[in-house]
């Protein structure tokens, strides 16, 4: 060891998945993929509801699936990913970035290693629908995080809600999520969106 180094536990996992929409990336987000990296070795993030082939409505949570609940590309949210994990401090060698269907266990041998451990962080139907479907696959399961839902915190939904009201938002996103989402123009997008789903629900 060199003089006046640091000893650092080595981590107990080599490779971890950790997984999400993040559908707006917020702080949150982040610490909970930062708790998962604390695990391992090399992180990878997994993002669900990659695209619209991709993605399946679950009866234990059919909002996740909504157009509404996914203005956001996989390409976006892999930018806004891998500058926020940098901007924390995880080194790009330290983690990957690769889509995740994760209502489709079936796939999961194509995009993910199957002898890592999969975090996962339960607060509602969701999350139990989760762990029982990494389970009947076999995977290795650590839990990060288990409450009830009103513990859970910050939401992208509520995030979602105040860009599209011009309430304030930025406070709860990394900073380099809010200077993107600007640059990009997203507020108009989900105002977009917004206006379109209330005038199809008007026509029903």
């Amino acid at each position: 060891m060199i003089e006046g180094e640091k000893y650092l536990p080595r981590p107990p996992y080599e490779t971890g998945v950790i997984h999400g929409r993040f559908q707006i990336l917020h702080l949150d987000h982040m610490k909970y993929l930062l708790a998962g990296k604390a695990l391992c070795r090399h992180l990878i993030v997994g993002i669900t509801n990659p695209d619209p082939v991709l993605t399946k409505a679950d009866p234990a949570d059919p909002a996740r699936s909504s157009a509404a609940a996914n203005p956001l590309t996989y390409y976006e949210r892999t930018v806004l990913l891998r500058s926020a994990l940098v901007e924390g401090g995880i080194p790009l060698s330290e983690f990957i970035i690769v889509p995740f269907p994760v209502n489709r266990p079936e796939l999961y041998q194509y995009y993910l290693p199957l002898d890592a451990v999969f975090f996962l962080s339960i607060y509602d139907d969701w999350g139990i629908r989760k762990k029982e479907l990494f389970q009947k696959s076999g995977l290795a399961i650590h839990i990060l995080r288990q409450v009830p839902a009103e513990q859970k915190g910050l939401s992208a939904t509520t995030i979602r809600e105040a860009i599209v009201n011009d309430q304030p938002w930025e406070h709860w996103v990394p900073v380099c999520v809010a200077e993107q989402i600007k640059k990009w123009e997203i507020p108009a997008r989900l105002k977009k969106i917004r206006h379109e789903t209330t005038c199809s629900e008007e026509r029903l």
